[in-house]
């Protein structure tokens, strides 16, 4: 048998056995991870919860008309201005998102 099926045989044993060993701790990974929630859980939720409210999509709202007021009718803004305001827009669609698809009919996956 030449060098080159040694290598590549061994090279299979390796990957079989990592396979192997991945499949054996999957279970205790998975049990282990259904226990209580982590420390940052409560940080988001409330981050998540700013992000979808009134005030937050007003705000969005407005910044998403006056970044594109500024950019249909400001001629003579530098390609970091540009740049700066496609930002602004692009955070305010991403503020604006879930109402927008709540609106429409559509959810996101829910837990």
């Amino acid at each position: 048998m030449s060098t080159f099926f040694q290598r590549t045989h061994i090279r299979w044993c390796y990957v079989v056995g990592a396979l192997l060993a991945y499949g054996a701790t999957a279970d205790e990974a998975a049990a282990s991870s259904a226990g209580g929630s982590l420390p940052w859980d409560a940080p988001l939720q409330t981050l998540a919860a700013d992000l979808t409210g009134p005030v937050a999509s007003a705000i969005s709202l407005i910044a998403l008309f006056v970044a594109g007021a500024v950019l249909v009718f400001g001629e003579d803004l530098s390609h970091f201005a540009r740049r700066a305001l496609m930002v602004v827009i692009a955070i305010a669609f991403l503020v604006l998102g879930s109402k927008f698809l709540s609106a429409l009919g559509l959810a996101g996956a829910t837990i």
